[in-house]
């Protein structure tokens, strides 16, 4: 997984006070946990645009200026209500032997012959929840929609992977092709019914005459 690094500095102090004055000056408060005490430390807002707004995962380096440094994951952010501001961030500390959750977006891949048809493609999970050591982390989860027709659907327990476990039912749906107005049938569904439909005419011609003849 890419991973993002934020040059902060420890926070000697922690309280109302000090906080506005780090918010005022362009710093955001920050507390990483995991590790055998809170860490408190602050960082240029700046410094988070690739971490916060963005629709992908990233490990984050945090850097700070008296030389220590921690792997780490986002595990919550706060904005102001009214401004969108961000307020305060916490991260996880990371440990390449203990396992992480997180959040992975999904990555579709291909045109699903569903939707060429008519079908309407619709994304239920556009996220998906893992755990998985620091070094197995991916940075999406792709799915090849290529082969979906109408009606057929993408679940978890079709997406089982070696290095990561998803902490979803099997039966969730991850994305599916439902039909629409304007869908039409696939051509490999319509041969499908003309093979039928021929059998069904070849099996009432043969047995048309045994018919007629046990009606003489």
């Amino acid at each position: 997984m890419k991973s993002i690094t934020i040059n902060g500095s420890k926070r000697e102090s922690v309280g109302k006070k000090a906080t506005k004055a780090l918010r005022n000056a362009g710093q955001i408060p920050c507390v990483l946990y995991g590790g055998d005490k809170p860490v408190h430390f602050s960082a240029p807002e700046i410094d988070f645009s690739k971490l916060v707004y963005t629709p992908n995962a990233h490990t984050v380096v945090i850097e700070l200026s008296n030389g220590e440094s921690y792997n780490a994951v986002m595990q919550d952010i706060q904005f102001h209500p009214v401004t969108d501001a961000i307020l305060h961030i916490d991260f996880y500390q990371l440990f390449e032997d203990k396992p992480i959750t997180l959040d992975i977006p999904v990555n579709l891949v291909g045109n699903s012959r569903g939707v060429k048809n008519g079908g309407v493609l619709r994304r239920n999970n556009r996220k998906l929840r893992i755990k998985a050591l620091p070094v197995n982390l991916p940075d999406f989860i792709e799915i090849d929609i290529t082969p979906l027709k109408i009606g057929d659907k993408v679940y978890v327990r079709d997406l089982e992977s070696e290095k990561y476990s998803f902490l979803h039912t099997d039966n969730t749906v991850v994305c599916q092709i439902k039909t629409a107005r304007t869908a039409i049938l696939d051509e490999e569904e319509e041969e499908e019914e003309a093979v039928e439909g021929a059998g069904e005419e070849a099996t009432t011609d043969a047995e048309a005459p045994a018919t007629e003849a046990a009606q003489e």
